[in-house]
C-alpha cells in the first residue's frame, strides 16, 4: 500500500522558537534516514510542511511508523497534523477505465 503523507508542522504558543526548531531538527534525523532508504520526502518551500510517499503493508504498519517518530515519542504530537491519503496504482485505474469505457 502506498500513502501520500502530508505533515503540517505548527509551533505551539507555549513552546519557544529554540525548542520548536530543536524538536523539528530531531524529527529531521528520522526523515533523512527515510530519504537514505529511498523514501521520497520533501519540505514544502515557504511553509512548515513535509510531504512523503511511503509504502507499507497495512494501515496498522502506517500507524506504527507514525507513532515511532521522535515527535510522538517525545510527546510533541500536537505540533504536527498528518493527512494520509491511500494511493492506487494508476495502471490499475487505467484497466478499470478500459472496462468502464467498453474498450
Amino acid at each position: 500500500m502506498h500513502f501520500l503523507l502530508h505533515a503540517k508542522i505548527k509551533k505551539p504558543r507555549d513552546v519557544s522558537n529554540k525548542e520548536f526548531y530543536a524538536v523539528w531538527q530531531r524529527e529531521s534525523v528520522a526523515g533523512r534516514e527515510l530519504a537514505k532508504q529511498g523514501v521520497p520526502i520533501f519540505k514544502v518551500a515557504g511553509k512548515y510542511e513535509v510531504v512523503l510517499l511511503i509504502e507499507v503493508d497495512s494501515e496498522s504498519e502506517l500507524d506504527e511508523a507514525i507513532h515511532s517518530l521522535p515527535i510522538w515519542q517525545e510527546g510533541f504530537q500536537d505540533m504536527v497534523e498528518i493527512d494520509a491519503t491511500l494511493l492506487r496504482p494508476y495502471a490499475e485505474w487505467g484497466e478499470q477505465l478500459d472496462k468502464l469505457a467498453g474498450v
